[in-house]
């Protein structure tokens, strides 16, 4: 392969993997943090989403994660409230 040839095939890659990158983060348009409580644990976690909504939910799921052993807890601390929550627009 030729150095022209080399340098195209790079350009294309660098090209693709600019393009997923923000392809990704465009569709971020919702941040949130909560601590959750549960069974006399906490746990905390941060995630983006397009929504406020999938943004809330991924978080309570990420923070839930480490705090049960099982899908029955999972769904338990999914569905509590958590004990603090902030929401900002990115």
């Amino acid at each position: 392969m030729t150095a022209r040839g080399r340098t195209l095939t790079l350009l294309v890659v660098l090209g693709f993997v600019a393009f997923l990158l923000w392809s990704t983060l465009a569709s971020q348009r919702a941040e949130c943090s909560v601590e959750v409580s549960f069974q006399g644990r906490t746990g905390s976690a941060t995630a983006s989403a397009a929504s406020r909504y999938d943004a809330l939910r991924e978080a309570m799921t990420a923070a839930c994660g480490p705090l049960t052993s099982s899908m029955n807890d999972r769904i338990a601390c999914a569905g509590t409230a958590p004990v603090t929550r902030h929401c900002r627009s990115l």
